[in-house]
Parts: C-alpha cells; sequence; structure tokens
C-alpha cells in the first residue's frame, strides 16, 4: 500500500475513534474519554495531512467521508445499541458508489 494511503486509512481509524470517544465522553463529562477523543482526532487530522501530498484532497476526502460514516454507523451499532435501519444502509451503499466512481473514473492527480 502507498505510504498516502496507508495515512488516510490511519486517520480513518483515528478519526472514527474519536467520533467514538466523543459519544462515549459524554459531551466531554467523562476525563478519559473526552481527553482521548481530542487526542484521536489531533492524531486524524495530522495523518489525513501527510496523505494529501500524495492523493487529491477531494479524493481523500471523500474516501475519508464515506468509510468514516459507514465505520460510525457499525460504532454506533456495536457499542451504542444504535441498529441501522433500511434507508440508512442505502444511503450508505449510495454514499459508497459516489467515491468508487471518484476513485475509479477520475482522472484527477495531485501535484
Amino acid at each position: 500500500m502507498a505510504p498516502g494511503w496507508l495515512f488516510l486509512v490511519l486517520a480513518i481509524l483515528a478519526e472514527t475513534g474519536g467520533t467514538t470517544l466523543l459519544k462515549a465522553s459524554e459531551q466531554f463529562t467523562r476525563l478519559v474519554p473526552g481527553v482521548a477523543c481530542v487526542v484521536c482526532y489531533g492524531v486524524s487530522l495530522y495523518l489525513l495531512g501527510l496523505c494529501l501530498r500524495s492523493i487529491p484532497i477531494g479524493v481523500a476526502y471523500a474516501v475519508w467521508s464515506a468509510a468514516g460514516i459507514a465505520l460510525i454507523v457499525a460504532s454506533g451499532a456495536l457499542f451504542f445499541g444504535q441498529k441501522p435501519d433500511f434507508w440508512t444502509v442505502v444511503g450508505l451503499l449510495l454514499i459508497v458508489a459516489g467515491v468508487a466512481v471518484l476513485n475509479l473514473l477520475s482522472k484527477m492527480q495531485a501535484h
């Protein structure tokens, strides 16, 4: 895997962890999840910045958004009992289809 894509995957995982911890922090009233949330977001943004050296920002953000949404839906179901309904799944599939179009058909390149 190219370094840019590795940085992007790690950024997505850190952001997803941060968002999950945001819910677990109960509006920053719990210290450990609150601090861990902020750290995860910081790491995530740093790694996103690194991936932008070789991945166009539009493509990186589309992948970041789609993967983050899908992982957060999974996290909500796994940790917080928030089961996705039919329309949630349809929406996720449409988002994934859009990202696939960007990655497979777009000729955009990083500078």
